[in-house]
């Protein structure tokens, strides 16, 4: 299917790797230029060669924490007028709720709440005036079943979806739709790291973590980062311009719920 959004400028956030990556890979298939973001140099860098040379876009790389005001700026001015907007960053620690103070909430809101809205902020009045826009923010599963150890990640992203919720409904009108995408359990460095904790802590191997815990999900294996990327792309494509403030889960079945 041609998604139709072939020279359109894209800024992905959080994109050297995971799911970020899976949706710099699938814009840049799709043939739009794009402006990566990640703290590390290095790997950003590595990444966005690979996509130079197996597509052939333009890509700007941005090395600076999204979350900072001045790294925010500074990938903000590097990517200039974008008509595609993917937020995404690491999601808060996990825990128990008696043991987190004022601090942590802040810091959790800071990541997955405020700069999502300082970046869309930003961004959607330019894509208001020229009649044409995409937003997806990469949140969680948990807005919608909250996960019991990520009660950080529940409420901060629980409020960036009331954001949206509202916001979204406000501008459709103007050609400019923002969706939420609610990834489950995907093959990435942050699963791997939760699948070694269980590993360590059962004195099992990694193998054996995995099939534990895939055996928990109705689709039997865990996600690839490739299709949640396909997926991102499509709601950024011209053929998603009447699918508005959705939070779309993509985790193989995990979450029980019939909305």
């Amino acid at each position: 299917m041609d998604l139709k959004i072939s020279g359109k400028r894209a800024l992905v956030c959080a994109s050297s790797r995971g799911l970020g990556l899976g949706c710099a890979e699938a814009l840049a298939e799709a043939g739009c230029t794009l402006i990566m973001n990640a703290r590390s140099a290095g790997p950003l860098e590595e990444a966005a060669e690979t996509i130079r040379a197996a597509h052939g876009v333009e890509v700007i790389t941005v090395a600076a924490d999204i979350v900072d005001p001045e790294g925010r700026a500074r990938v903000l001015e590097a990517a200039g007028q974008v008509d595609i907007l993917v937020t995404n960053a690491g999601g808060p620690p996990p825990g128990y709720w008696i043991d987190w103070d004022r601090d942590d909430f802040i810091d959790a809101l800071d990541g997955s709440m405020l700069t999502p809205i300082a970046l869309m902020q930003a961004l959607i009045p330019g894509m208001m005036e020229r009649g044409w826009g995409r937003v997806v923010n990469i949140t969680s599963r948990s807005v919608k079943a909250p996960l019991l150890p990520l009660g950080l990640s529940n409420s901060a992203r629980a409020g960036l979806t009331g954001f949206v919720a509202g916001t979204a409904r406000q501008i459709a009108n103007k050609g400019v739709t923002i969706n939420n995408l609610l990834p489950g359990v995907h093959d990435t460095a942050r699963i791997v790291q939760m699948d070694d904790l269980v590993m360590e802590r059962d004195g099992i191997s990694r193998d054996e973590a995995r099939k534990i815990r895939a055996a928990g999900i109705p689709a039997g294996r865990y996600g690839d980062p490739a299709e949640f990327g396909r997926m991102c792309a499509f709601l950024c494509s011209d053929h998603a311009g009447y699918i508005v403030a959705q939070n779309i889960v993509l985790d193989g079945g995990e979450t029980f719920a019939t909305i």
